[in-house]
């Protein structure tokens, strides 16, 4: 497969043998009905699913398996038994063989914990800025407070 500048997932797919094609498009499916509100899109010139401009999940169609991206340390323990069949790499990569049937059920729950993972992410981030702007408001008024108290 040559290098390209893919604009679309459709377009992606659509540069692979037929038979993969129905693969990847199985995969598709599945993470498109797991998150559906995720954008789709290409970035590192394979396909994408972004919430909230954050990466949840991407794949990848090569010449004996696909793949799935990225698979954290805590995914991989929450789902360690079910991933026994395939290889998944220090790197943070899922490789599930082309010669096997999807197994939706599980990128559909791969891609719902990245999405909860995500979101975990972000919450505590939204309270400490949050935080941060309560006690820069709170800030301001002892420092009016201050400014008025001199001019009396």
């Amino acid at each position: 497969m040559a290098k390209t500048n893919y604009e679309s997932v459709d377009q992606y797919i659509a540069t692979h043998p037929e038979p993969v094609q129905a693969i990847l498009q199985g995969v598709r499916n599945a993470i498109r009905k797991a998150v559906p509100h995720a954008e789709e899109g290409i970035s590192y010139q394979i396909p994408t699913y972004k919430l909230q401009g954050r990466a949840v999940l991407h794949f990848a169609g090569w010449k004996q398996h696909y793949s799935l991206y990225p698979a954290g340390e805590q995914l991989v323990l929450a789902f360690q038994q079910e991933l026994e069949p395939y290889e998944v790499n220090d790197k943070g990569t899922i490789r599930l063989p082309l010669s096997e049937p999807v197994p939706v059920k599980l990128i559909e729950r791969i891609a719902k914990f990245r999405a909860k993972e995500l979101a975990g992410r972000a919450a505590p981030k939204a309270a400490a800025s949050k935080k941060a702007a309560s006690k820069k408001a709170t800030s301001k008024k002892a420092t009016s407070k201050k400014a008025a108290s001199k001019k009396r």
